[in-house]
């Protein structure tokens, strides 16, 4: 049963912009993960892809779905999966009228699935892309370590060469980094990490930040908030990152719900 959070309300309208529904862990039960999303004041959900199959699964997903859309990419820890006809796959995906955005696709410096030069290579190959089709992108960006931020600046480096919008997807920079970010166009994703106590860098970054410049996300099945921690991630419980940055805003729930559920408007440009 989703705990309620504090100051909830009937009226509120959230939107989880970064929800893997598509995975497996959501085969035996999606139809209720949805309901309970739906019941918790969910009025959108984007599910990024990671490589071909998972972005043909979400727009499936959304075709059945009013209320969720789908974003189209290769992921760089899915680098390997990259031919030279996949740019291709991905362009005629970005015509169907549910696919909102390109991603999930960044660099990921943490895994060793993939050379940092093949995923800069197909990063930029998608970013050029997104240029031509007119859609914002969704960034993944992971360090090696803690100490090492090669990662972030080098994904910040490649998003300053070329005239894209879109999100920070999980954000784990640094405030620096974040108003980097934003100068060149894009929001801040927020997940379940907000929630726990020893996130003191998030926190400050998330203090920092003004609410038109952040989104809300789950990324489940990963990333459990708490009170929930430990089990499996799923998009009804985006109302407790809501809830910690309206804690840390000092603002209402509804008004954080609000506010950031028309910055994913303004940036997916959805309807329906």
């Amino acid at each position: 049963m989703l705990k309620s959070c504090a100051k909830f309300s009937g009226n509120m309208t959230l939107t989880d912009t970064h929800c893997h529904l598509d995975f497996y862990d959501f085969d035996d039960d999606r139809m209720f993960v949805l309901a309970r999303a739906w019941n918790s004041g969910l009025e959108r959900i984007l599910i990024p892809g990671i490589d071909l199959q998972s972005s043909s699964s979400a727009i499936e997903i959304a075709e059945v779905e009013p209320k969720v859309f789908a974003s189209v990419g290769v992921h760089p820890n899915s680098a390997n999966k990259w031919e030279s006809r996949t740019i291709g796959f991905l362009d005629e995906m970005t015509s169907h009228p549910k696919v909102v955005a390109i991603g999930e696709i960044g660099l990921d410096y943490y895994r060793d699935w993939a050379s940092p030069n093949l995923q800069k290579r197909i990063f930029i190959d998608q970013l050029n892309l997104a240029q031509h089709v007119n859609l914002p992108v969704i960034i993944h960006t992971r360090n090696a370590n803690l100490e090492d931020r090669s990662c972030i600046s080098d994904t910040l480096e490649i998003l300053s060469n070329h005239n894209c919008v879109g999100v920070l997807h999980s954000f784990s920079g640094n405030i620096t980094e974040a108003e980097r970010a934003i100068d060149l166009g894009f929001f801040i994703g927020i997940t379940g990490p907000v929630t726990y106590k020893n996130a003191i860098e998030l926190h400050k970054v998330v203090a920092c930040v003004p609410l038109e410049s952040l989104l809300i996300e789950t990324d489940s099945p990963f990333l459990t908030p708490i009170p929930h921690r430990g089990k499996r991630n799923e998009p009804a419980y985006v109302q407790y990152v809501a809830e910690e940055i309206s804690k840390i805003h000092n603002k209402s729930l509804n008004e954080v719900a609000r506010i950031t559920a028309e910055n994913a408007k303004k940036l997916f440009k959805w309807s329906g």
